[in-house]
């Protein structure tokens, strides 16, 4: 249980708990067919950038992302799910679920699902890195919100 702080007045301030978001490094994934997005964010900046674009050539794919786990020790990775406007699933949504349980299973890290519907509107060029910083700031905006 947190104890009260004292302010210079005597009264009682509230411990606020540590912001879990902190400090941590997060890699977002945009799944495709052919090219899987990564981005990058941590949560003091609550900022994601492009980071990378990935062929989806089996082994290949899951080699490289290691590599990036490897390189930026995320504390969690955010994957975007498909779904039509109206909320129903979308042709991907269940291999971008399957995407995620196996970056869970083979990387040990929490993996954050997030609603992508509106992200390729947002992104012109239609590039997957950006649609994936796209997904992880929108994470970061619902996950930190107050």
């Amino acid at each position: 249980m947190h104890e009260p702080a004292s302010s210079a007045r005597g009264a009682a301030l509230p411990v606020q708990p540590p912001n879990p978001l902190k400090e941590e490094i997060v890699l977002g994934f945009d799944f495709g067919t052919r090219r899987i997005g990564v981005a990058v964010g941590n949560g003091v900046t609550r900022q994601a950038r492009p980071l990378a674009l990935l062929a989806d050539e089996g082994d290949v794919r899951w080699r490289r992302i290691g590599e990036l786990i490897a390189s930026w020790q995320p504390a969690r990775l955010v994957v975007g799910i498909p779904r039509h406007p109206d909320g129903t699933p979308h042709e991907l949504t269940a291999r971008c679920e399957r995407f995620a349980r196996q970056l869970e299973g083979r990387f040990r890290l929490p993996v954050a699902r997030v609603d992508e519907r509106y992200s390729s509107a947002v992104v012109v060029e239609g590039r997957d890195d950006e649609a994936a910083a796209v997904i992880l700031q929108q994470w970061f905006e619902e996950a930190t919100d107050d």
